[in-house]
């Protein structure tokens, strides 16, 4: 009763005062004239409270039950009263406001009559009062002045849902805005990583190995020449890559963290409070995002679904593990369900070898708990590895990245699956990066034969393109890792150092992929006919996009839709177009009709 009472509103105050009032004068008078009145004054006295109390309690269940005990027991009340005392009758005025206050919906239609007609027709045949229609119009003024107080209490409730709804939205578009730019500068950085980057690494290896077949001092300088404004050129890439990274990337974790807490405390009018335990160490780019997302999430399920007021985010660093929870006051959920952004949480800790557990009672509010392990350099020992890929400049640029890093160490290189089953049996290497295509031998039949006779070497695939099959292949060959090539090469270097101890790790967009294939092929069904995604090539967004765009959907009503903004949904619908090999819309859905999309 008393959390129901700290919930209260002004309106709720009003009512119960002048209710009380009434009690406590109704009560003054009774003992005044209580020689004149047949009942003991106790009775009257119990019954007088029973009369406030009752339909008061009864109110704060269901309004029903109110209306009938306040009609009986405060209408019964004024009755005797009038029958003794006939200006008794003034006191029902309050009764009349409170219960048209109080009705709702259809109730009007009974209370309405019973209050102005039924009732002043029993206070005037009780009280042989011959004022019967002054008395009605009192009582149907004070209920229509209650009627129209309950108009007000509605619209002021109205008012305040729809604040906290448009609270609610802000908050939405905020993250909607943020996981779109977000999008854009990871396909942007990864293009530019992919085209430029590989280009001036091309470059410069190629000049490398025209070094030796200059003769003349004046071609060895313009090659060195070269060589510097093409590593210059690089670094300056590189330095624009960094540049459009995210804010949340770019700042300190702890600082990012703060500032997402105090904007969503600013935008959804609820109390978070944000602690830190532990001494604070560093941490991978991907644990920072997986940290920020998980807090993300929680912070807008905490408030959309479980209706929470008060929350609280801790941040625990451990000796072996760094772990997040957060605490809310909802409602809580008696059987929890994982939606999409709960998914994508445990998958990115899934995925560094972490976990995300929920716990949520009625009653009870929710706990989120993400837990990832502490990923750090090996001081104490040094990881040797392997490189295995078919194109010379691709693998002395790993090993110039890689052995920048104090605890790795390149043994060997290899150009295709035969030299690297040769380079595990002489050099014994702890971490082998194998690239797919290769002459002489691949690089999934050299995996399996390598993990048949070194079970204990950890292998970890760098490829080009992201092939389903191939993956799920090189997966059951007894690969530890799946990356693409245009991993940062920060990146790459806390992913090796995690296979080396023992976990497996699969490129972010790639296990996307792999995911719907395994569901695709559960169900025994899917969206698109397997041929037509090998063809073309495509990904599941861009599926998802040219099924809407097949139904006929505008890009603006498709980034509606899919939470998007309009110009990644053109992005994207550009992509289709090109792997399709059509120029615009009509032809994509004739392409897509003659190739069997299932739309």
């Amino acid at each position: 009763m008393f959390e129901t009472v700290k919930q209260w509103f002004w309106y709720d105050w009003i009512m119960f005062i002048f209710r009380l009032i009434l009690s406590i004068s109704l009560m003054f008078t009774t003992v005044q004239f209580h020689a004149q009145i047949s009942l003991p004054l106790w009775a009257l006295i119990f019954w007088q409270i029973f009369a406030f109390s009752v339909p008061w309690l009864c109110l704060q269940l269901n309004y029903k039950y109110y209306l009938l005990t306040e009609i009986v027991f405060s209408g019964g009340l004024c009755l005797y009263l009038s029958s003794l005392f006939p200006e008794a009758y003034l006191a029902f005025l309050t009764y009349a406001f409170l219960i048209a206050v109080n009705s709702a919906r259809q109730s009007y239609r009974w209370t309405g009559p019973v209050t102005i007609l039924l009732l002043p027709v029993l206070i005037n045949l009780l009280s042989h009062q011959s004022n019967y229609f002054i008395m009605m119009l009192q009582i149907g003024l004070a209920y229509a002045i209650g009627f129209a107080f309950h108009l007000l209490v509605v619209n002021h409730r109205q008012s305040e849902t729809i604040r906290e709804q448009n609270t609610v939205l802000q908050q939405y578009f905020s993250q909607i805005e943020r996981i779109t730019l977000a999008e854009e500068r990871d396909r942007l950085s990864k293009d530019l990583h992919d085209t430029i980057g590989h280009s001036y690494t091309s470059i410069i290896m190629g000049l490398e190995t025209l070094r030796p077949e200059l003769s003349t001092e004046a071609g060895k300088q313009k090659v060195s020449s070269l060589l510097n404004l093409a590593r210059k050129s690089l670094k300056e890439v590189r330095g624009y890559l960094h540049q459009i990274e995210s804010p949340q990337e770019t700042l300190p974790m702890l600082q990012s963290l703060q500032q997402l807490v105090e904007d969503f405390q600013a935008q959804a009018k609820v109390n978070v409070h944000f602690r830190t335990f532990g001494e604070e160490y560093p941490l991978p780019k991907l644990a920072k995002m997986a940290f920020y997302r998980c807090l993300q999430e929680s912070l807008t399920n905490a408030v959309r679904h479980g209706e929470s007021t008060e929350i609280t985010a801790t941040l625990k660093f451990e000796q072996r593990q760094a772990r997040l929870e957060i605490q809310d006051n909802g409602k809580g959920m008696e059987k929890w369900q994982d939606g999409f952004g709960l998914n994508a949480m445990k998958e990115r800790a899934m995925n560094l070898q972490g976990q995300v557990s929920v716990y949520s009672e009625p009653g009870e509010g929710t706990l989120v708990t993400c837990t990832l392990p502490r990923q750090v350099e090996l001081s104490d020992e040094v990881i040797r590895l392997l490189i295995v890929d078919d194109q010379p400049f691709i693998r002395e640029s790993l090993r110039a990245i890689l052995e920048g890093h104090k605890d790795l160490k390149v043994t060997g290189l290899s150009e295709d699956g035969l030299q690297a089953i040769e380079g595990c049996e002489q050099n014994q290497p702890q971490v082998v990066l194998m690239d797919l295509d290769m002459p002489h031998m691949d690089g999934i039949s050299a995996s399996k034969i390598i993990k048949q006779k070194w079970p204990h070497i950890r292998i970890l695939i760098l490829t080009t393109f992201q092939d389903t099959e191939q993956a799920l292949e090189v997966l059951r060959s007894g690969a530890d890792g799946y990356l693409l090539k245009s991993i940062e090469p920060r990146e790459l270097a806390e992913t090796i150092r995690l296979v080396y101890r023992g976990g497996t790790l699969i490129d972010q967009e790639m296990s996307h992929k792999l995911f719907e294939k395994l569901e695709i092929d559960k169900n025994g069904t899917g969206v698109l006919k397997p041929k037509t995604t090998e063809n073309f090539d495509l990904t599941s967004r861009e599926i998802e996009i040219l099924q809407l765009v097949c139904k006929g959907l505008r890009y603006k009503t498709i980034a509606s839709k899919l939470y998007l903004s309009d110009g990644t949904v053109r992005n994207y619908a550009s992509a289709v177009y090109m792997k399709l090999g059509v120029r615009n819309r009509e032809e994509a859905v004739q392409k897509a009709m003659e190739a069997g999309f299932h739309v």
